[in-house]
């Protein structure tokens, strides 16, 4: 059995009590549910900045209602100790998830991603260390990796960040650091490469790929590619994250904790083919499809060029094995995302 097999096999005989920050949005609802399927109590914080109460409804529909039962949601802000601390209180673990990401909308508004992204994860960690929280994984970031040109990505060589959402992650990750130097408060970071999957949001300026192309695609509006769509990226499906939060909170490996981890598959995909990969799953169930083509335009500012996860230390010292690689997940993703996102 591997690592996450195993801990899944435990779980539902050993009953804990999670915490999920940004529980209405993408990452956090996917944990909410897995979690409450494996009969876990499970606390959700969340001020729906960036989530979405649909998210939640879905998810009360995809579980039982004793299951159901097992979720305390706490509608608050991570910017308020106050809320902090009472979704803390009696918690075993920490998942992190609340932020305002994207490259862009930190550039157009440094302050309001700092203040989410840094005072708010400095109340978190306040918040678990008091409550004495076993573990506490939060979502760090490939951006992090920022100007350094070495591939695959290896986490204990970065280089300087290229946008101020950057900074926010680079700065969770040297709170962490100190917070268990200082405190010997357990922290894993976890940094996400590209994730897609259900209940990811298409709308607005600053959605992500897969679901925004597939939106466009599906009503038959352009699809945008910035630059000249061999930019790559080591896209990871929500599975995979969510097995990686499970493991991270979870990991008896003695050197587990007090380090941050790359979540990703290992695999380069390019803009240009992950449209065709879209494009190819659609096009049964959209005829209009068949000679579709991207609009392509100008290089974004704060974007990296190339980006691939090296894995092997989540592999060694967390167990992580991705479940589903990119066509995988696209398969598995497709029928939410028509369902959803066809109306």
């Amino acid at each position: 059995m591997t690592a996450y097999s195993e801990l899944i096999a435990q779980l539902p005989s050993q009953p804990k009590t999670w915490l999920i920050t940004g529980v209405a949005g993408f990452i956090g609802s996917n944990l909410l549910e897995r979690l409450l399927k494996l009969d876990q109590n499970v606390v959700g914080l969340d001020n729906f900045a960036t989530g979405h109460r649909h998210n939640l409804h879905q998810i009360q529909a995809a579980v039982s209602a004793e299951q159901w039962a097992r979720f305390n949601f706490i509608e608050g802000d991570i910017r308020a100790l106050d809320d902090c601390r009472t979704a803390c209180a009696g918690v075993d673990y920490v998942l992190h998830q609340a932020a305002l990401g994207s490259v862009p909308r930190s550039l157009e508004d440094p302050i309001t991603t700092n203040t989410a992204n840094i005072d708010g994860f400095l109340n978190m960690l306040v918040a678990a260390r008091d409550a004495k929280v076993a573990r506490f994984v939060y979502a760090a970031s490939s951006s992090t990796y920022g100007d350094h040109p070495g591939l695959p990505k290896v986490e204990d060589v970065i280089g300087k960040p290229l946008s101020p959402y950057a900074v926010t992650k680079l700065v969770n990750e040297q709170y962490a650091d100190v917070f268990a130097r200082a405190y010997g408060f357990k922290t894993i970071g976890l940094r996400y490469f590209n994730i897609f999957g259900a209940h990811q949001d298409p709308e607005g300026a600053y959605a992500a790929v897969v679901p925004k192309w597939t939106s466009a695609m599906i009503h038959n509006e352009p699809v945008f590619i910035n630059g000249d769509g061999e930019t790559s990226r080591d896209f990871c499906y929500i599975a995979n994250t969510v097995q990686a939060n499970l493991l991270a909170a979870t990991a008896q490996h003695p050197d587990a904790a007090n380090q941050v981890y790359n979540v990703a598959v290992g695999d380069r995909t390019t803009l240009n083919d992950l449209f065709e990969a879209i494009r190819a799953s659609l096009e049964p169930r959209f005829p209009h499809l068949k000679d579709y083509k991207p609009t392509y335009r100008d290089f974004r500012a704060g974007d990296v060029r190339h980006s691939l996860a090296d894995i092997s230390k989540a592999r060694s010292l967390l167990g992580y094995e991705p479940s589903h690689r990119i066509q995988d997940g696209l398969i598995e993703a497709m029928d939410w995302y028509v369902s959803d996102l066809a109306r």
